[in-house]
């Protein structure tokens, strides 16, 4: 059994955090540089660009991508053959906390904007420390701990949708529904958008695969060619919805569709829509 020690995953999750609102992903440059070179819409091509610069000034000056920060949600994937040693003391004892507390020390020292209430209906009053992050938990096999952080902002995610299809429901039934969630969403959830979809489950599995399809290489296709087809269509689909960067027109309202799925049971057709804005702000590290 190999041990990783509370310390080293709260400060990886520390360095994760920073890193994550400060460096857009290599492949979101990309795929906005690509968006820049084919966009026809003169005004779109030029907020696509203030797009590239903005992500450029971010990394180079050490200040965030978006005012935002971002509620943080963390992808865990635990070897069965590592453990956390506890470092002993009051509230310092798990995985979670140590992520917590590499969280609360990433919106400090960063100077991160903390943007969670305690309670969500009564009293609203703001933690002061962008905590408790949501933390996603599986167990995989061999020694080594994956810590996938997520920077997730609420003006994208409040755009999010579920439906429960009937189990006949057809691939154009559930892409049309699809496409009117982003139509929906429109400028509010800041395109250009990466738009998660999940497929099969249950009702609570089927959105957080649309959460975890956001974290695939926005060039990476689905394994499955069905699906590969599928996310084609839905982002020529979007694309000609004809919202544009930021709602102002163009080409690019998203710059991909990503699909994961699961097995579901017959009498069902859970499908979850989670959408990211062109802020798509993650990093991972492997301990």
């Amino acid at each position: 059994m190999r041990t990783i020690t509370f310390e080293q995953v709260r400060q990886a999750v520390e360095t994760l955090c920073v890193a994550a609102c400060h460096e857009l992903p290599p492949d979101v440059v990309r795929a906005l540089e690509h968006a820049c070179e084919k966009e026809s819409n003169p005004r779109a091509a030029r907020m696509l660009r203030q797009l590239v610069e903005n992500a450029r000034l971010a990394a180079q000056d050490t200040i965030p991508l978006c005012q935002d920060t971002g509620l943080t949600v963390v992808f865990v994937e635990q070897g069965a053959e590592v453990a956390v040693a506890a470092p002993g003391g009051p509230g310092r004892m798990t995985l979670i906390d140590a992520i917590n507390e590499g969280v609360q020390a990433a919106y400090e020292t960063g100077y991160l904007r903390k943007s969670i209430v305690a309670d969500p209906l009564h009293q609203r009053a703001n933690t002061g420390t962008n905590t408790p992050a949501i933390v996603h938990l599986s167990l995989v096999p061999g020694d080594r701990l994956k810590l996938t952080v997520i920077a997730k902002g609420g003006g994208c995610e409040n755009q999010s949708q579920f439906r429960m299809f009937r189990p006949t429901a057809q691939k154009q039934q559930v892409m049309d529904w699809v496409v009117e969630v982003v139509r929906e969403a429109g400028a509010d959830a800041c395109p250009p958008l990466i738009i998660g979809v999940g497929i099969g489950g249950n009702f609570e599995y089927s959105c957080l695969l649309s959460k975890k399809a956001l974290l695939r290489d926005l060039g990476e296709p689905h394994a499955d060619p069905f699906y590969t087809q599928m996310e084609k269509e839905l982002l020529e689909q979007v694309n000609a919805l004809g919202l544009g960067p930021q709602g102002l027109g163009g080409d690019t309202t998203a710059l991909a569709v990503l699909i994961e799925t699961a097995p579901c049971h017959i009498a069902s057709l859970p499908v979850a829509v989670n959408i990211e804005c062109h802020s798509h702000r993650h990093k991972t590290a492997t301990l």
